[in-house]
């Protein structure tokens, strides 16, 4: 199953390969280039394939859990002081998926959409310390009857150029839904009361919609 974001890159990728494909045949080329080059169009469309896949998950409806909104790995667990919207401190998660995850993003929790706003921004290195405030990002909060206010954002990297959001102010949301897509390369930030026992480690792999990263 592949995420719906992708359906229109998919078809011009094809589209493309095939072209390749029947254009390389056609030339009077060295066998061994002739495979090479049809060996390159092939991984290309495979590698574009596995980026917008859309697996199913089997996902535990548990408010007092957060789950991860997506697959990556844990790059950052600190308490920090949340300037857009809580202007207090919190604990902050962050999620790092590099080209080869499964790039959809789930709400991490259920409840009702409070702010959902997009920044225009820079595209620095997803893992840069200043990514979560200068680069391309969205930001939605949810209110939980569990946890109260979760804030997660989707952030922009270096290959990233465009961020898909589905959250809607007002909204009402279920855990591990699709809440979203980025596309090639990003991370998401979780922003969670100060009291939230984090069940997760640094490095530690996670699944969207699956992995607990905190309890109440």
């Amino acid at each position: 199953m592949f995420h719906k974001e992708g359906h229109k890159i998919i078809l011009i990728t094809l589209i493309f390969v095939v072209g390749l494909f029947l254009l390389t045949d056609s030339f009077n080329l060295a066998y061994w280039l002739k495979t090479l080059i049809m060996v390159i169009l092939l991984v290309f469309l495979i590698l574009i394939l596995q980026f917008f896949r859309n697996p199913k998950r089997f996902i535990h409806i548990n408010d007092d859990n957060v789950v991860s909104p997506v697959d990556g790995k844990v790059v950052v667990i600190e308490e920090v002081f949340e300037k857009e919207y809580f202007q207090d401190k919190c604990i902050q998660v962050s999620v790092f998926m590099s080209p080869i995850n499964v790039h959809v993003t789930r709400y991490p929790v259920g409840g009702k959409v409070l702010y959902s706003k997009y920044h225009p921004g820079k595209y620095l290195v997803a893992w840069h310390p200043k990514a979560s405030e200068e680069n391309e990002r969205t930001t939605v909060v949810i209110e939980n009857h569990s946890f109260g206010k979760v804030l997660y954002r989707q952030i922009a990297g270096a290959l990233a150029k465009r961020i898909v959001n589905y959250a809607k102010e007002g909204e009402n949301i279920i855990q591990g839904a699709d809440s979203g897509f980025i596309k090639f390369g990003s991370r998401v930030d979780l922003f969670l009361p100060l009291d939230s026992k984090i069940k997760v480690t640094l490095n530690e792999k996670v699944r969207g919609g699956e992995s607990i990263i905190a309890e109440k």
